[in-house]
């Protein structure tokens, strides 16, 4: 019996790296998330195949800007382990990793950008417990229900 396929939102800065960025390389790791609800999200929840909204954040117009898969299962963070990287962590060793990522492949960029403020707006439709219009969440990486998910691209 294979799984259902979940699906996630997971923010970047666009200055750091972009849907066009992620459509330029096709497939890459999504390291440097340093909040273990994220992570554990990408470790426990995550399986290959896996919908990605892409959302920008931390720029002019955030917003899904795209949509991507996930292309691996998860494992160890390399930069965790590299002391000139920003992501270091002095306390994480290769034989017990705290730090995991998965892969994430393009998939499409979207017509247009569906923003936070729009989303917002549709906030009914999405139920309360849609975590990127919840008051303090801060996460870069949660799931999203298949009923968000199809709520959020019908909006595109």
């Amino acid at each position: 019996m294979t799984a259902r396929r979940r699906y996630w939102l997971m923010k970047s800065e666009p200055d750091a790296f972009s849907i066009d960025d992620l459509r330029r390389v096709g497939v890459e790791p999504w390291n440097g998330v340093r909040n273990y609800q994220a992570r554990n999200f990408m470790r426990d929840g995550m399986q290959v195949g896996d919908g990605v909204l892409f959302y920008h954040s931390n720029c002019q117009v955030p917003g899904i800007v795209g949509i991507a898969k996930v292309a691996s299962k998860a494992y160890p963070d390399e930069t965790q382990f590299d002391p000139k990287s920003d992501y270091f962590d002095p306390k994480s060793t290769r034989e017990e990793p705290r730090w995991q990522l998965v892969d994430i492949a393009f998939d499409r960029k979207l017509g247009r950008t569906i923003s936070l403020d729009e989303i917002k707006q549709h906030a009914e439709g999405l139920g309360e417990e849609f975590a990127l219009v919840r008051r303090g969440n801060r996460l870069s990486v949660f799931p999203v229900t298949a009923a968000q998910w199809k709520y959020l691209l019908s909006l595109e």
